[in-house]
């Protein structure tokens, strides 16, 4: 099974919180200082907001699936067309473990797609948006 994952950056957690438990009818499964997130099942949808620095909106999109043979079928497919991943294995991020294959898309939008393996205590670190654009682009940072 897959599902799309959304990650928004908000400048406020707390007020984010309740605008998106609103919109969804169903408050957050986790929820830390910085990180909030949603596993829903309609839309079958992985929703994330945080406040990590960045600019607020749109953050990245992805696929997580529910296996590394998933996620190396995406990443394949990927590199069969001719675009240029990111990968990460056993990485920590959104206080979670788990594997990545980043790629930009040729608009400019990050793609994350993963395979969660367990929790973290910590939220990690997130893919360089500088490393994901300029390994999808060829070009260098």
């Amino acid at each position: 099974m897959k599902r799309l994952h959304l990650h928004v950056s908000v400048p406020d957690l707390a007020q984010s919180i309740g605008f998106y438990a609103t919109l969804f009818g169903a408050q957050p499964s986790v929820v830390k200082d910085d990180y909030a997130k949603w596993m829903l099942d309609d839309p079958k949808v992985n929703f994330a907001i945080s406040k990590r620095g960045g600019a607020v909106g749109l953050d990245h999109v992805g696929v997580q699936v529910d296996t590394r043979a998933e996620l190396d079928g995406i990443s394949g497919r990927l590199k069969a067309a001719g675009a240029a991943t990111f990968e990460q294995e056993a990485t920590t991020c959104c206080y979670a473990r788990g594997d990545k294959s980043w790629v930009t898309d040729p608009a400019g939008v990050r793609w994350e797609s993963f395979y969660t393996f367990g929790e973290a205590t910590q939220y990690g670190e997130d893919a360089p948006a500088a490393a994901v654009t300029a390994s999808a682009c060829g070009c260098a940072a």
